[in-house]
C-alpha cells in the first residue's frame, strides 16, 4: 500500500534522528511567559534543533527575553511575533511573517489560550465570547492560516494545547465556556485529522493542573481540593508536557494523528 504525500514512513531508524527536530521551524503561540505550557513546548523543540517562533499577546518583554534565552541556551534561530489570536486575519499575517523570516514552518503548536472567570450564569455574554474566541475560534484561525502552507509542501503537524477539562467539568470552580472550547479543541484536532489527512498530521493535548503561576490567587484550600483528586497528588510542572510535544511535532510521531494525549496525573482515570 503506497503511503500518501506526508504519510510516508520517515527514514531514520534511531530513537534519536526520529526525535531530533534539526532544520525544523516550529511556531508556538502563548509562550510569553516565565514558565509556562507555551515556553516550555519551545524549549523543548529548540532542546532538539528547531528554530522557533513565538508569540505573545501583551507581554513583549517576556517574549523578548524568552527568545534570547532560546538562542543563547540552545544555539538556534528565534523570534517573536505579536498576535491577537481571536482576529484571522492576524493569524494570516503571522504565517506570513514566519514563513517570510524563517523559510517555512514544518509544526504549529496552537498553545495560546484564555481561562474563564465563572460559569455560564455568572457570567457576562461577553466574558462567553472572549473564552470561546480565544480557545476555540482562535485555534481554528491558526490552523486555517498554517493550513494551506502545509498543503503546499505536503507535509506538517499541528499540535493544539487543549485540556482534560475538555473530558470532565472542573469541581469546585465554575468554568463552563472553557470546558466547551476545550472540549472543541480535542474534537477540532479529530476532525482536522481525518480533513488534512494527505498532507499534515494534527494531535491534541490535554494537561491537567498545571502549575505555572497562573492559579497562584486560588486559596490554598481548593488547591489542597485540587490534589486531592489527582491520583499523583500534586500540580503537574509545565516540563513534564515539552516530551509530548516535541514527540508530535518530530518523525517519532510519523503514524500518530488524531490523538489526544491526556497528562494529567491520573485526574481523569477516577
Amino acid at each position: 500500500m503506497t503511503a500518501q504525500t506526508g504519510n510516508a514512513v520517515p527514514k531514520a531508524e534511531k530513537l534519536s534522528d526520529l526525535f531530533s527536530l534539526k532544520g525544523k521551524v516550529v511556531v508556538v503561540t502563548g509562550a510569553s511567559g516565565p514558565r509556562g505550557m507555551g515556553i516550555e513546548a519551545a524549549r523543548g523543540c529548540a532542546e532538539m534543533g528547531a528554530n522557533v517562533a513565538i508569540t505573545y499577546a501583551s507581554r513583549k518583554e517576556g517574549a523578548e527575553k524568552n527568545v534570547a534565552e532560546l538562542e543563547k541556551e540552545y544555539g538556534i534561530k528565534a523570534k517573536c511575533y505579536k498576535l491577537q489570536i481571536d482576529d484571522y486575519s492576524d493569524c494570516q499575517r503571522l504565517v506570513s511573517d514566519v514563513i517570510k523570516d524563517f523559510g517555512k514552518i514544518d509544526a504549529f503548536i496552537a498553545n495560546a489560550g484564555a481561562t474563564a472567570n465563572g460559569g455560564l450564569l455568572d457570567d457576562s455574554k461577553e466574558e462567553w465570547d472572549r473564552v470561546v474566541q480565544t480557545d476555540l475560534s482562535g485555534t481554528a484561525y491558526c490552523a486555517k492560516a498554517v493550513g494551506p502552507h502545509f498543503k503546499e509542501r505536503g507535509t506538517g503537524s499541528f499540535v493544539i494545547t487543549a485540556s482534560m477539562s475538555g473530558h470532565i467539568a472542573n469541581y469546585p470552580q465554575e468554568q463552563t465556556s472553557y470546558n466547551v472550547a476545550k472540549a472543541g479543541c480535542i474534537h477540532m484536532a479529530r476532525s482536522l485529522a481525518n480533513e488534512w489527512r494527505g498532507f499534515a498530521r494534527v494531535n491534541s493535548i490535554s494537561p491537567g493542573y498545571i502549575d505555572t503561576g497562573l492559579s497562584d490567587f486560588i486559596d490554598q484550600k481548593t488547591q489542597d481540593l485540587w490534589n486531592s483528586m489527582i491520583p499523583l497528588n500534586r500540580p503537574g510542572n509545565a516540563k513534564e508536557l515539552k516530551g509530548a510535544y516535541v514527540y508530535l511535532v518530530s518523525d517519532a510521531s510519523s503514524y500518530t494523528t488524531g490523538a489526544d494525549i491526556v497528562i494529567d496525573g491520573g485526574y481523569t482515570c477516577r
